[in-house]
């Protein structure tokens, strides 16, 4: 396996490998604590009511921001006219 393995999509994106893993993690982690306050709200109802909708809307705005956003359009385009 080649360097360019682990650089090839963090540089579509405009980020260095240590960015991107930043990134990825901060992601990641979001996503799982949201899951879990999401459980929770399954079994109690009126705890985290608005918590997965919310780290929903605030995770999109942040992958679809800048480098990325113009990967998703173009990906976007591409599957819309094939």
């Amino acid at each position: 396996m080649s360097i360019d393995a682990f650089t090839r999509h963090p540089a579509s994106v405009g980020e260095t490998y240590g960015e991107h893993f930043a990134f990825a993690t901060g992601v990641g982690s979001r996503l799982i604590a949201a899951g879990l306050a999401c459980m929770l709200h399954a079994i109690f109802p009126f705890l985290f009511e608005r918590t997965g909708s919310r780290a929903i809307i605030a995770l999109h705005a942040r992958v679809t921001s800048g480098a990325r956003g113009q990967i998703q359009a173009t990906t976007a385009a591409v599957k819309r006219a094939a």
